[in-house]
């Protein structure tokens, strides 16, 4: 999935809207000490209260949410692994039986309990809906032939919260005029920040594919590969920080010395232009082979270059030749420079102005810059020449 298929899905998540339609909603509360199920409950989301809808709305949305590679990942199954989550969640998603998908999701829980274990309670909670799309946007969307224009998408999403017991505070009795401790010792869900979550199936561009499921993390860049693994039985992803920390220690092993700003800069330009090539294209982020990588290095300014150096160094930084990067990962939104004395943070375009020059007998930091200079409200406007 791509980051316009996974808005287009999380837009879907508010009220009152006739394109979303949300059949079943399914909570269990799992408890820390044994693992067991306290108590479960299914009923139609319709029949909710207008504000607890709005809550779960909110929460499947924090689901859908993240950068790709970052906080959500499209995982595909292993299906010689000995993991029957795949043959859970495809029957639940074929069964138009509420109490086949429900049984198939105690199942799912059943995967959790066995090999993940945490010191507070959990809530885990399933939602059976499809949201409708038009078939085409040419077609004016009227109630009498809605389902020849309209297609629907049936999915399971999973969210996996925390509870949290609520602070003792101090109230007042305005009746009684009397201070008096807080009594309330239910619970709390934390709705707005699920522990871990998924969609099934993905949709690529509206085409569900029931090989992959789209996984969201807590924690950016930190997916947890027990609910990978053992929970969903899926194979292991590479994040976003991983990738772009194995193309930086590849190109510095093969550019060498020759690695100065300029290069840098050449080199995120280059990444940069295919990015808005793809964009303006509509297409999904390109992937980086190392013949990709080997032109980038040659178009900003690194000498030798050769094939086999760059096949060696996929070889031995990302462990196969036929390794590819998501472009996407490897520009990185700010770049640190980084010294004892100072510490300075430039966008990529900007790294072509940065210089080491010798001043005085002393390596110095020069900053090329067109405007005024301003530390902390004050100006500066005294300039030395160089020789």
């Amino acid at each position: 999935m791509n980051k316009k298929d996974i808005s287009a899905i999380r837009r879907q998540f508010k009220l009152d809207n006739d394109a979303l339609h949300i059949k079943e909603i399914f909570t269990v509360y799992v408890q820390k000490e044994t693992g067991a199920i306290y108590h479960q409950m299914s009923e139609p989301f319709e029949m909710m209260e207008r504000e607890t809808q709005e809550l779960f709305h909110n929460n499947f949305k924090k689901v859908l949410t993240g950068q790709l590679d970052t906080r959500l990942f499209e995982l595909k199954f292993n299906k010689e692994a000995d993991v029957p989550t795949y043959n859970y969640l495809l029957e639940a998603l074929q069964s138009r039986d509420l109490d086949v998908w429900r049984e198939q999701m105690l199942h799912v829980v059943g995967q959790m309990t066995e090999h993940i274990k945490h010191d507070f309670d959990t809530v885990v909670t399933f939602i059976y809906g499809n949201y409708e799309r038009p078939v085409s946007r040419d077609v004016e969307a009227t109630e009498e032939h809605r389902n020849d224009y309209v297609h629907h998408n049936v999915f399971i999403l999973c969210s996996v919260n925390k509870t949290t017991l609520p602070k003792a505070e101090l109230t007042f009795d305005y009746i009684e005029k009397l201070f008096r401790p807080t009594t309330n010792v239910d619970p709390v869900i934390e709705l707005d920040k699920p522990l871990a979550g998924f969609l099934f199936p993905v949709f690529n561009e509206h085409i569900a594919n029931v090989n992959h499921v789209l996984y969201r993390t807590a924690k950016a860049n930190e997916p947890d590969p027990i609910f990978v693994e053992n929970v969903l039985g899926c194979q292991d992803s590479v994040t976003a920080l991983e990738d772009k920390d194995t193309f930086e220690f590849m190109v510095s092993e093969l550019a060498g010395e020759q690695m100065n700003a300029q290069v840098i800069s050449n080199i995120y330009e280059e990444i940069g232009d295919l990015l808005e090539e793809s964009e303006e294209n509509e297409e999904d982020p390109p992937m980086l082979g190392y013949s990709d990588v080997e032109n980038i290095l040659s178009m900003s300014g690194v000498e030798g270059v050769e094939t086999e150096h760059v096949k060696k160094a996929f070889t031995s930084y990302a462990a196969d030749e036929g390794h590819e990067f998501k472009a996407s990962s490897l520009l990185p939104k700010n770049v640190k420079v980084q010294t004892e004395r100072a510490k300075l943070t430039l966008n990529p375009q900007d790294l072509k102005n940065v210089k080491v020059v010798n001043y005085n007998g002393k390596r110095c930091l020069l900053l090329e810059i067109d405007d005024d200079i301003e530390i902390e409200g004050f100006h500066l406007d005294d300039t030395i020449e160089l020789n």
